[in-house]
């Protein structure tokens, strides 16, 4: 069950947007609470849904992140809009190693993400640094309407990917090591 400690808030320039606080339970039975876990690094939001073509294509892409940042970064993925799925089934059988949250619908709302695959970039600051909604795809990536949605992603996953991984290395500074 999600619990939400605070909304989103924008300055009066309305540039600067702090991240919703919120609580969620992950698979393995942890609270996780992103006011807790953002001061220690930059947080990727990952909402996802079992069902969604763009979200297992760019899940393999976010796994080689966190070998590649190590605890330089946290992912946080959060299931929401799966219902009558088995997301932690599909997150074991798939490896991957990120921590995975339950039951975010309520987180998703907050962040006015409903559809999915939905990214969003965290500073320690809890200032949202990365929204995946605001980048726009070149047009050598647009496909024929034509196309299915998992051509689609495959041909958007590793873009979109390229985008997440410089707006890490923006926030930490390029250092790897």
């Amino acid at each position: 069950m999600a619990t939400l400690l605070s909304l989103s808030i924008m300055t009066s320039a309305g540039t600067t947007r702090l991240a919703p606080d919120w609580e969620l339970d992950s698979i393995s039975g942890e609270s996780v609470r992103l006011s807790d876990v953002v001061h220690e690094q930059p947080v990727v939001l990952l909402f996802w849904a079992s069902w969604c073509p763009y979200c297992k294509a760019l899940m393999p892409h976010l796994q080689s992140m966190q070998l590649e940042y190590g605890d330089k970064i946290r992912i946080l993925a959060i299931n929401f809009a799966d219902k009558d799925a088995d997301p932690v089934a599909y997150i074991r059988n798939a490896g991957y190693d990120f921590t995975v949250l339950l039951e975010g619908d309520a987180v998703a709302s907050a962040y006015r993400i409903y559809g999915t695959p939905g990214i969003v970039i965290v500073d320690q600051e809890r200032e949202v640094r990365f929204d995946l909604r605001k980048t726009s795809l070149p047009k050598e990536l647009a496909l024929d309407e034509s196309a299915n949605n998992k051509r689609k992603a495959a041909y958007r996953a590793p873009y979109w990917a390229s985008e997440i991984r410089k707006s890490i290395d923006e926030i930490i500074g390029d250092d790897r090591s």
